[in-house]
């Protein structure tokens, strides 16, 4: 599959997605969604992937979000562009990459604003550089975060701090953004893929179903009160049961030796 705003690249489980338009701050144009939704679909269906990282070409940015001048020169329908958000059909980036049922990391250096940060939220993990610039800036061009922004912010940092960051458009650093836990590790800027990477091996020692339950407890559980919670995760825990990896499991620990996954 040729993409001409991405690269992608698999190696040793890992999808590798860099956003490809570094001398635009890698802003997502029409051609750039497109290209990422049809990522994210290919990383869903290929079960030689198991975990997803997303990250920027250059140092400047991960991704300065919506290409302004792009929306600037094109005219769009506010109703349809709403109407497109709310479908079940996939259209945005953000969706699309919430949709994926594998881990997915996303690597920051440089500026990852607006749109890149929303992008970012719907991301499972965050690994930055410490001099990031984290921000949901779409207040100062007189418009709001619409791709999920003040919806999953909220949900990373809590409702003050979210309130803050939208409504001034100020940004933090890499460093803060760790302190109120908008990203999971904050680490120099040369060594942000590398810290992805291990994160994304460390994930790859699990069972693949396992990790798969785990992620759909979380994201599903976090929306439903306390009992339905726990429902959810009986039900995902008794199927998890049932499988080949749950016997593996016990079994490689018993004979004192690393688990063989099958990933049934």
């Amino acid at each position: 599959m040729e993409f001409q705003t991405i690269l992608f690249e698999v190696r040793d489980q890992i999808a590798l997605v860099t956003f490809n338009r570094p001398e635009a701050m890698n802003a997502m144009n029409r051609q750039m969604t497109k290209d990422l939704v049809e990522a994210c679909q290919r990383i869903e269906e290929d079960a030689a992937i198991r975990v997803a990282i997303f990250t920027g070409a250059g140092e400047k940015a991960f991704s300065a979000g919506m290409d302004l001048k792009e929306r600037a020169e094109t005219a769009f329908s506010p109703i349809e562009r709403r109407q497109q958000k709310l479908t079940q059909k996939i259209y945005t980036q953000a969706r699309a990459v919430a949709a994926i049922t594998k881990p997915t990391i996303a690597a920051i250096r440089g500026y990852c604003v607006g749109g890149g940060l929303e992008f970012a939220l719907a991301c499972d993990l965050r690994v930055a550089a410490e001099d990031a610039k984290l921000g949901l800036t779409e207040v100062r061009r007189g418009i709001i975060p619409g791709a999920g922004g003040t919806q999953r912010l909220t949900r990373a940092v809590g409702v003050t701090k979210a309130m803050e960051m939208c409504l001034t458009g100020d940004t933090v650093s890499g460093a803060e953004a760790k302190a109120i836990g908008l990203v999971n590790n904050a680490v120099p800027s040369a060594d942000v893929l590398k810290a992805a990477e291990e994160l994304a091996g460390r994930i790859l020692k699990g069972a693949p179903m396992s990790v798969a339950f785990i992620k759909e407890a979380i994201r599903k559980g976090v929306e439903l009160p306390l009992e339905e919670g726990l429902r959810l995760e009986a039900d995902l825990s008794a199927l998890i049961g049932s499988t080949e990896d749950a016997r593996e499991g016990p079994r490689a620990f018993a004979e004192k030796r690393a688990p063989v996954w099958q990933g049934k």
